[in-house]
């Protein structure tokens, strides 16, 4: 429960058909064991005290009276455990028989919660025995004075952001699952007990419900699905139990399989997305608030288990990060495919250097050529070497062009930026910032200056982290008439060319890796033994770590404390904690003090969900302050 982080498990034990004695025994045993686990909370499935395929039995006294006197010993016998349970029971309330859910914390039933939706068509009779849920009323029931009905949450009062909504199985195959007015309420995770029958296909479909009902309602969402013992008279049930959070599956069990499935859901992360979304309400006024509080030690002891990827922009999956690859890069085509079609131009200009992004630019520009059926000659990439140019880099650049079948020239710089020191009095010893951003300018004023000779636009190149870092020159390489890879991340840069090698003949391929083996480097300063001696993440820091920075500052808005203790655990064994505290610091001063260069970036389509386009999804003064983030940073224990 630190950082927003909650534990939770959705939970299939075995039952036995109206043995309510043997279910009690069983349910204690995996409670006791989630509490073992850390979980603040865990759901079983619907009517699982009882077990769900009782049918008629369900009209005797004897059945009802032996699971309230379960759940009674139940809740005595976990009274010392600091977790939120939710279990299935008919309860008999008003001339009526409702299917619910008890949901008690340390010994307290805080409420039974009633099933809205009662499904009658098919293999399910549930209208036989049960009543739709009704407006909460009071009870007395186990031995505790509650309420029973529907539309209720349960805040916890002590851990920001965590806040339960229940429903129960056919609720959510609904048209109008209570789930919606419960988030809308401030339930920041759904529980769902079911009992649901598993048929050929039924898995899937049950994966994106669940799937799709976490991502619409900007929730967590645990699913406890029925398993071994339900009778098999007309059913089998697979305890397929889900967890899911905003539309991404975090963990799931096996079909045919009983026992445990845990996660952590981030409600902080839940609160941040709600925050920003405009179409998001809540707050309803017919919505019952049940309040719980979880102990402060248990809080204390929370260690956090989930696990993060150290390239969130990158998908983990070969397969799925293919077919993400192929996306961007026709999201990228498109976008100046549209631009030059806009415009009327048939010329583009690129300042080619032999590294990733200038590479990345190209592939791009070929692509947007190719679409539009012009001839790539009309894509006129320049070299310009000057003092810090390798033959290494500039032979990568020429043998590029050539692949790819585009205009290429070289142009050296060298002469027109020592005639520029004179003229402005700068010593070409002296290798300062104004050494090497006269250099920088210079190609800006080139690539232009070609542009408008052939009637065409410039096509940036730099990418979003050097846009977040501000790693550009003021009026140089951050200038151009459409910027390609203004949201593209230099971790994704590399997948992206490393993709497009992948997909290449083997001469182009040769290039391709060659430039991805090449250390990142603005090549400004002169070189060591023919070798780059200016290495952007010596200077800068990992653009790895960084890219880990971005995402979760501008996509999540995550205080730094939170996104040290997510990088340590990401990047655990490649960097210690002073090592990201470091370079966190970094990140936060440059980002802060760089806003201006992003305040007036060129045009660049968007690909990813995070962009600092000012036109876009980004905005902040360029006088911004980052003394609160700093002090964050500074103060954290690494």
């Amino acid at each position: 429960m630190r950082d927003g982080l909650v534990r939770v498990a959705a939970v299939t034990p075995k039952v036995k058909v109206a043995d309510v004695a043997a279910n009690k025994i069983s349910i204690q045993k995996l409670i006791e064991e989630c509490a073992e686990k850390g979980c603040a909370a865990a759901i079983f499935p619907e009517l699982s005290l009882t077990a769900y395929t009782c049918g008629d039995l369900f009209f005797h006294q004897t059945l009802r009276q032996a699971a309230e006197e379960a759940l009674k010993d139940l809740m005595a016998d976990t009274a010392l455990l600091d977790i939120v349970c939710a279990v299935g029971l008919p309860v008999g309330f008003a001339g009526e028989l409702y299917n619910t859910a008890a949901i008690f914390h340390k010994g307290k039933l805080l409420a039974l919660v009633a099933k809205t939706e009662i499904p009658n068509y098919n293999e399910f009779y549930e209208l036989r025995y049960f009543a739709p849920g009704c407006a909460p009323e009071p009870i007395h029931f186990a031995g505790q004075d509650t309420i029973i009905g529907t539309g209720i949450v349960f805040p916890c009062e002590n851990v920001p952001d965590l806040c339960l909504g229940i429903e129960i199985c056919e609720d959510v195959w609904s048209s109008s699952p209570p789930s919606t007015e419960l988030a809308k309420g401030g339930a920041s995770i759904i529980f769902n007990l079911s009992c649901s029958d598993e048929t050929v296909g039924k898995a899937e479909y049950r994966r994106e419900l669940v799937k799709s009902q976490s991502g619409r309602l900007i929730a967590g969402y645990l699913y406890a699905d029925s398993g071994w013992g339900e009778s098999s008279t007309d059913m089998v049930f697979a305890g397929h139990n889900i967890i899911a959070e905003n539309g991404s599956i975090l963990a799931e069990s096996n079909l045919f399989s009983t026992g445990i499935t845990v996660a952590e859901i981030d409600v902080n992360l839940i609160q941040q997305e709600r925050l920003r979304n405009t179409t998001w309400k809540n707050k309803l006024p017919d919505i019952v608030q049940v309040p719980f509080t979880m102990d402060k030690q248990t809080i204390e002891s929370f260690q956090m288990r989930r696990k993060f990827s150290p390239q969130p922009f990158v998908p983990k999956d070969e397969k799925t990060r293919k077919e993400r690859c192929q996306t961007i890069l026709n999201i990228q085509a498109h976008g100046l495919a549209v631009r030059l079609e806009h415009i009327g131009a048939q010329n583009a200009v690129l300042a080619l250097s032999g590294g990733l992004d200038s590479t990345l630019a190209l592939i791009v520009a070929v692509r947007a050529f190719d679409l539009l059926g012009l001839d790539r000659k009309g894509i006129h990439t320049v070299s310009m070497p000057c003092f810090g140019t390798t033959n290494r880099t500039k032979n990568n650049a020429e043998c590029l062009a050539k692949e790819y079948g585009v205009d290429f020239q070289v142009i050296s710089i060298e002469k027109a930026v020592l005639q520029h020191f004179k003229d402005i009095g700068q010593d070409q010893n002296r290798t300062d910032v104004t050494y090497e951003n006269s250099q920088a300018r210079e190609r800006t004023q080139v690539v232009m200056d070609l542009a408008n000779k052939c009637g065409g636009i410039v096509i940036g190149t730099g990418d979003l982290s050097e846009l977040a870092l501000g790693w550009a020159t003021y009026n140089g390489d951050q200038m151009s008439m459409y910027g390609v890879n203004a949201s593209i991340p230099k971790t994704l840069v590399r997948h992206l060319v490393n993709y497009e090698a992948g997909e290449s003949g083997e001469s182009l391929k040769n290039v391709l890796v060659d430039i991805l083996e090449t250390p990142v480097s603005p090549e400004l300063l002169p070189p060591k033994d023919g070798e780059i001696s200016q290495k952007t993440e010596d200077l800068v820091g990992p653009y790895e770590l960084h890219d880990f920075f971005i995402y979760y500052t501008l996509r999540y808005g995550f205080a730094p404390a939170k996104i040290f203790r997510m990088a340590v655990s990401a990047f655990q064994g490649n960097y210690e904690p002073s090592t990201i505290q470091k370079w966190m610091k970094t990140f936060y001063r440059r980002f802060f003090a760089q806003q201006f260069k992003r305040s007036c970036m060129p045009d660049g389509v968007k690909v990813g969900s995070v962009t600092l386009s000012p036109r876009g999804d980004f905005r902040m003064p360029s006088d911004a302050c980052a003394a609160l983030w700093l002090k964050e940073a500074e103060e954290l224990e690494a």
